[in-house]
C-alpha cells in the first residue's frame, strides 16, 4: 500500500489516524497538514490544568515529535488548506503550495461559536479553543482578577472551576435558566449550581450578554440584568463543525461532513472523522454529530481501517466527561429524548447517577463521582434495555441486575 494518504487537521482524530494507519499496515507516505504550529494535541486540559499553568505544553501532545519521525510522517504544520481539487487529487494551500494525495482524510474539527455584540473585539475578551488562546489568556489569569465567563456549559464551568481554585473572582453568565441545560436534567443542573455557588462562583442565569465596554481593554460586561465588572472575559458558548473546504469541494454536508459507518464521505476516496462529521449510529438509529474525544479517536480508527481496506464500522455508545473541582461527571449515551429520570445514590454526599429513560428503556446515564455506574451503563446501553425502576433507584443494586426480567 504505497499510495499517499493526506490528513487535513491536526487534532485528536489526526493523531490517532496516524497511529492506526501504521498499525493497519499502510506503508506508503502520510502527509499531516495542520493550521496550528503544534503537533496533534489534547484539548480537554486547555480549560483546566494547562490554563492554570500546571501542565507543560509537551504533555498535551498525543504523541511526541520522535513518533512522527519514526513513522515516516511528513508534517506540514502552520499550513492552511485553501481548497480541495477532487479531480486532480490536490490540496491547494494558502501559501500557494500543493499536496498530492491518492486518498484523503479530513479531521477538520470544530471552531468556536462566536458572539456578535458591541465590544467583543476589545482586548481582554477571549475564546478558548486552542493553545494560542490559552497563551493569550494566561497573563491575566491571576488571583483576585475579576473573570466573567459567558456560557454555563462544559467549557465555561470547567474554566470557572479552575479559576476559583486559583483565587480569581468569577461570575458565570448563562442565557438558560439552569447550567448545562442542553445536556443534563434539572436535578444534575441543580447539583452543579450548588457546587459552583459553594465555591464562591456568582451565577447569573436567564441573563443575556448585550455587549462589552472599556477603553481599549474590557472592564465591563453589559447584560440584560445590569453591568458586571471584568478584568478578563472568556466566552464559551459552543462550537460548530469546520466544513468549508469540504462543502466547496462538493462533499455532502449537513451540520457536519456526512459520512457512512466506515467514515467514507460522498466522495469514494475522501474520508472524515471527529467533530466535523455527521455519521449514522446503529445503536441509537439516527444520524449524530458528536463533540467528544471518544468520538474523534474511535472514528479515526474506523477511517484508518477503511483507508487500509479493512472492515471496521463505527457503531458505539457515545460517552463524555467533565472535571470540575474534585467532581467527575461521566455521561454515557444521549439523553435528548428522555421522558423519565431515575436518580440513584446520594446527592448530598456527591456520588449519584441520573438514569434517563424513554418508555421504560435506559437511554443515557450521568454518573457524578460514580464510576461503577458509568462503566456498567456503557455496556448496557448497547441494548437500550427495559429497566425495573424500583431496583434501578437502589444504588446497592448493580445496573445489570436492574434490567427488567
Amino acid at each position: 500500500m504505497n499510495e499517499t494518504i493526506a490528513i487535513v487537521g491536526a487534532g485528536h482524530a489526526a493523531g490517532q489516524a496516524v497511529v492506526s494507519l501504521r498499525q493497519y499496515g499502510h506503508t506508503g507516505p502520510i502527509v499531516l497538514i495542520g493550521e496550528e504550529p503544534y503537533l496533534p494535541y489534547q484539548r480537554p486540559p486547555l480549560s483546566k490544568k494547562f490554563l492554570a499553568g500546571e501542565l507543560e505544553l509537551e504533555r498535551l501532545y498525543v504523541k511526541p515529535p520522535q513518533f512522527y519521525a519514526d513513522k515516516d510522517v511528513e508534517l506540514r504544520l502552520g499550513a492552511r488548506v485553501a481548497s480541495i481539487d477532487v479531480q486532480a487529487r490536490r490540496l491547494m494551500l494558502e501559501d500557494g503550495g500543493q499536496v498530492a494525495w491518492d486518498r484523503l482524510l479530513l479531521t477538520l474539527g470544530s471552531r468556536v461559536r462566536e458572539m456578535h455584540v458591541p465590544g467583543v473585539d476589545l482586548a481582554g475578551v477571549h475564546y478558548l479553543r486552542t493553545i494560542d488562546d490559552v497563551h493569550a489568556i494566561q497573563p491575566a489569569f491571576a488571583a483576585d482578577r475579576k473573570l466573567v465567563v459567558v456560557g454555563g456549559g462544559y467549557i465555561g464551568l470547567e474554566v470557572a472551576a479552575i479559576a476559583r481554585t486559583h483565587g480569581l473572582d468569577v461570575t458565570v453568565v448563562e442565557m438558560a435558566d439552569r447550567l448545562l441545560a442542553r445536556v443534563v436534567c434539572p436535578e444534575v443542573s441543580d447539583y452543579y449550581q450548588a457546587l459552583h455557588e459553594s465555591a464562591g462562583v456568582r451565577l447569573r442565569l436567564s441573563t443575556s450578554v448585550d455587549g462589552f465596554a472599556g477603553n481599549g481593554h474590557v472592564n465591563r460586561v453589559l447584560t440584560s440584568a445590569g453591568e458586571l465588572e471584568a478584568d478578563l472575559v472568556i466566552i464559551g458558548i459552543g462550537i460548530v463543525p469546520v466544513t468549508d473546504i469540504a462543502e466547496a469541494a462538493g462533499l455532502t454536508c449537513d451540520d457536519g461532513i456526512c459520512v457512512d459507518a466506515h467514515a467514507r464521505s460522498s466522495e469514494a476516496d475522501i474520508f472524515a472523522a471527529g467533530d466535523c462529521t455527521r455519521h449514522p449510529n446503529g445503536i441509537l438509529g439516527r444520524q449524530l454529530r458528536l463533540e467528544s474525544v471518544h468520538n474523534a479517536l474511535e472514528q479515526a480508527r474506523t477511517a484508518a481501517a477503511s483507508l487500509c481496506g479493512q472492515d471496521k464500522p463505527y457503531d458505539q455508545v457515545p460517552w463524555f466527561w467533565s472535571d470540575q473541582y474534585d467532581t467527575k461527571l461521566q455521561i454515557a449515551g444521549l439523553s435528548a429524548d428522555y421522558d423519565q429520570v431515575v436518580l440513584r445514590g446520594d446527592r448530598a454526599a456527591g456520588s449519584f447517577s441520573a438514569c434517563y429513560l424513554r418508555e421504560g428503556r435506559l437511554q443515557a446515564l450521568d454518573a457524578i463521582n460514580s464510576p461503577r455506574d458509568f462503566m456498567q451503563a456503557k455496556k448496557l446501553l448497547a441494548e437500550l434495555p427495559a429497566m425495573d425502576l424500583a431496583r434501578l433507584a437502589d444504588p446497592d443494586v448493580p445496573l445489570p441486575e436492574a434490567v427488567a426480567q
